[in-house]
């Protein structure tokens, strides 16, 4: 079965995690330069391992959906966590294509032999 739905949102929303990500490295290395020691700069970090993680199991969700939308759903809340409102477009796409991925029922086809 298809599931273009779920690579897509999985996709779009690992590519606005990146560029979250890289928005609080950034806001992290400006706060170390000014205050000495920062903690959003392990969090920026952590944001975009997780974002790594996200595209890989976007793009693999077609193979193993329910693995795969276990993942994308816990890489989602690690994502809004760590980077806070930066993050929230990019963890709602990953946790929705992470959901699709573990609830979506496969259907059967009936073949009708005559």
């Amino acid at each position: 079965m298809k599931r273009t739905a779920e690579m897509v949102l999985g996709i779009l929303g690992s590519i606005f995690a990146f560029g979250s990500s890289f928005f609080a490295l950034f806001f992290g290395t400006v706060d170390e330069a000014f205050n000495g020691k920062s903690e959003i700069t392990s969090m920026g970090g952590t944001a975009f391992f997780f974002s790594v993680i996200a595209l890989i199991f976007a793009i693999v969700i077609n193979w193993k959906p329910r693995f795969s939308g276990i993942v994308l759903v816990i890489s989602g809340i690690v994502i809004l966590v760590s980077t806070g409102l930066f993050g929230v477009l990019p963890a709602i796409l990953i946790v929705i294509s992470g959901l699709m991925g573990i609830f979506r029922k496969v259907k059967k086809s009936s073949e009708v032999s005559m």
